[in-house]
């Protein structure tokens, strides 16, 4: 049975559209344009990190941060950039009694951002930044495990992407379910994997307590 959920970050909770389109404004490129290739780069199932690379070669994403954080244009994110279905999804798995968790590549300010948006909601908060490990590598799924009160079959991890979030969770004993929403959750959705793999498929988090229920049911 799953009794505790665990959420990814970018497309599951948080749309990232105005992240990238101010990436795009400090690259000096359009905003069009940098979607247009970041699609086209993870279409090809390369790294995200190279649309940077496409535009500006060199390009170190970790000194970048640096420099728009000193520029007093720091990566950020708020209430304004939840999805919709977030807050009340949350409410009704809590609601549940579900233990539940926030975990996901995420650098410390994000962590610190994450923690005021969501420390009255959910039991965990944790990031690769935190951990010193990142997704998909084993290790972040472990370190998840490690905290989380329950079995690893017990954990049902939430995410967008097939790569980075449901084979590797699936690799570590864990439930997944695949959220199709964002860049990768629409374009991995053709996948055979996208279909084979997760336990659980979602449009939306406002499914997911009943898609809980239903697999709880049978797991009884």
């Amino acid at each position: 049975m799953i009794r505790a959920v665990v959420f990814d970050v970018g497309e599951c909770l948080v749309d990232e559209s105005r992240e990238y389109g101010t990436w795009a404004d400090w690259l000096g490129v359009p905003r069009h344009t940098f979607s247009a290739m970041f699609g086209a780069i993870i279409a090809q199932g390369r790294d995200y990190r190279d649309t940077f690379q496409v535009f500006r070669p060199g390009f170190d994403l970790y000194e970048q941060r640096e420099a728009r954080a000193a520029a007093g244009q720091p990566e950020t994110f708020g209430e304004d950039d939840l999805y919709e279905d977030v807050r009340p999804a949350l409410a009704e798995l809590r609601a549940d009694g579900l233990w539940l968790g926030i975990a996901g590549n995420q650098t410390v300010r994000a962590g610190r951002i994450l923690r005021t948006l969501f420390s009255e909601d959910v039991d965990l908060i944790g990031t690769s930044d935190d951990w010193g490990a990142s997704k998909p590598d084993p290790e972040f799924f472990k370190r998840v495990a490690d905290v989380v009160p329950f079995e690893m079959d017990e954990i049902l991890y939430v995410g967008d992407r097939l790569d980075n979030d449901i084979l590797p969770a699936t690799t570590a004993g864990m439930p997944t379910a695949l959220i199709r929403r964002g860049p990768w959750g629409t374009i991995q959705q053709s996948h055979p994997d996208a279909d084979r793999i997760p336990s659980i498929r979602i449009d939306s988090l406002g499914e997911l307590p009943g898609k809980i229920r239903a697999f709880n049911a049978e797991a009884r």
